[in-house]
């Protein structure tokens, strides 16, 4: 079978000399790559192959999680920089093979760069933007006026509970709930301990119940 993974192409991909080529991790004899033997290319193959400078297969990764990263940014406050955010944290993912851990994830280490650049930008700016969040529709008839006055009641009034959290809660939810990482992917993207995402989102879920329950 041929190898899909370069024929694929993303809408947003880094350029060739803003990536470069991640160093050898031999320098005197070329690592042994796995090949594709399958129609779809997976992370640890393609990770293997680009770490010996295969750019169409790291273009497969950036491919795989463009969407991914993208909403991860925004949903953190990068708002409309959110483009310039994934594009300088795909590079650096890139740079960085050499020292991604055999047996890892690699989503949760990418989305990792992805909050580390999108506090960088903050602390650049000095700015804090506000979130749109994306609720996941209601099951309801979007015919009835009724349920559908409800429905937008009840988004709205759940969105600006969560803008009012603090940073730290507010930053574990959207990992948790809005991007629907697991608590151990949560603390990896964040730089927390498990415990500790466990106690900010256990806090904000009772911020949240009180400020949406009150009459």
């Amino acid at each position: 079978m041929g190898r899909d993974h370069r024929t694929r192409r993303s809408a947003f991909s880094p350029t060739r000399a803003a990536l470069g080529r991640p160093a050898s991790p031999n320098k005197t004899e070329p690592a042994r790559t796995p090949r594709c033997t399958r129609g779809v290319i997976t992370d640890e193959e393609a990770i293997a192959l680009a770490r010996a400078g295969d750019l169409d297969a790291y273009g497969t990764l950036v491919a795989r999680y463009t969407a991914l990263a993208h909403r991860t940014a925004y949903l953190l406050g990068a708002g409309p920089d959110t483009s310039d955010v994934v594009q300088e944290a795909f590079v650096k993912a890139f740079k960085a093979l050499p020292r991604f851990r055999d047996g890892a994830q690699f989503r949760p280490w990418l989305l990792s760069i992805v909050a580390n650049e999108t506090k960088n930008l903050h602390r650049t700016k000095k700015r804090r933007n506000l979130l749109e969040l994306r609720v996941a529709e209601d099951p309801v008839d979007h015919r009835d006026p009724a349920n559908l006055a409800v429905r937008d009641a009840a988004k709205t009034e759940l969105l600006n509970a969560i803008r009012a959290l603090p940073d730290k809660d507010r930053l574990v939810v959207t990992c948790r709930y809005l991007l629907d990482l697991s608590e151990a992917e949560t603390a990896q993207t964040l730089g927390l301990a498990k415990g500790t995402v466990k106690s900010r989102l256990s806090r904000a879920l009772t911020k949240l119940r009180e400020a949406v329950s009150h009459d």
